[in-house]
């Protein structure tokens, strides 16, 4: 066996997880090329194929098997080491990688970090889908936003505050369905979801019992679509209030009768080794003052409920019988 390119091993890691070279090459940033050639580099120095091709795709050979959790094992200890670096970093330059939600991100993060890349220009920001995980790595991002608390006990966390949700529908649809009882859990009526709790994080629970009979019309990935599918009149769903009150929304109806929608915890955590970067430090507390500075327009009030209608007749013989 020859020496080892420890390297070779991110190359290696990539196509077992991904089964693919080109997926692998898009992850790691390089040429198609590459990986192959980093590969069989690897692959020479330790006297045996790794990896082999199936038709689902590359999977590992036995002696790829063998080594491949002491290859995530190397992978965990460089990122705990270049994390520790990191964490005594003053210099307010580098990447950030953030993870959160489709419309936190837009709606709620790009302003801030817009004005961030104003005062100190040579920190770069990427933003990234978060996924629906209690938990990350520092391989999936340095700082990740995400509704509900993270249960990983080797990250420091804060509460960045509530959002407020209701459940909407376009007049649209309203007209052609008419109001949904929620007594009877929207029966007769079309829901929209999201994916998973990045894209819908409404208490399960809860809109279950408010809309279990419901048909579900349609699950979106992003966000965007189940803003535009509830816009369009296909069917009702549950919104953050704020993004629905802005005045660059489509306009929706919020539904009465369901009573108050659960509030959405919103959280930020960090690595411990991490969070002392000057660079992730400035990225954080400006998150958290973006967030903070609008809070009423996160947690606007519970809309009032019209008092009931009552005819001149009805009235009289109400006031006769009292």
């Amino acid at each position: 066996m020859g020496l080892v390119d420890w390297d070779d091993l991110r190359y290696f890691l990539a196509v077992a997880r991904s089964g693919s070279f080109s997926v692998a090459a898009r992850t790691l940033r390089v040429t198609q090329s590459t990986v192959g050639r980093r590969l069989a580099s690897l692959e020479a120095a330790m006297g045996a194929r790794l990896l082999c091709r199936t038709n689902e795709g590359y999977v590992p050979t036995t002696a790829g098997g063998a080594i491949l959790s002491h290859v995530e094992r190397v992978e965990s200890e460089t990122l705990a080491l270049v994390r520790a670096v990191q964490g005594y970093d003053s210099r307010l330059e580098g990447n950030v990688r953030v993870a959160a939600p489709d419309f936190v991100a837009s709606r709620l993060l790009v302003g801030a970090f817009s004005a961030l890349s104003v005062r100190h220009p040579k920190i770069s920001i990427e933003l990234i889908d978060n996924h629906d995980q209690p938990s990350f790595s520092a391989r999936d991002c340095d700082v990740s936003i995400r509704p509900g608390r993270f249960e990983q006990p080797d990250l420091i966390v804060r509460s960045l505050g509530r959002l407020s949700f209701g459940l909407y529908a376009s007049e649209g649809y309203l007209d052609q369905r008419g109001e949904p009882d929620f007594e009877a859990a929207c029966e007769g009526h079309r829901l929209i979801l999201g994916r998973d709790a990045m894209t819908n994080p409404v208490d399960a629970a809860w809109l279950q019992e408010m809309t279990g009979r419901a048909t579900v019309a349609l699950k979106a990935a992003g966000f965007e679509t189940l803003l535009g599918a509830i816009a369009s009149g296909y069917g009702i769903g549950a919104l953050p209030c704020f993004v629905t009150e802005s005045p660059t929304s489509p306009k929706l109806v919020r539904l009465r009768g369901c009573g108050p929608v659960p509030p959405v915890e919103l959280w930020l955590g960090v690595h411990r080794e991490t969070r002392g970067s000057a660079r992730v430090r400035q990225v954080i507390d400006a998150a958290a003052r973006a967030i903070a500075a609008r809070e009423r327009q996160l947690n606007p009030p519970e809309p009032e409920l019209a008092p009931p209608v009552v005819e001149p007749e009805a009235a009289a013989l109400f006031s006769e019988s009292v």
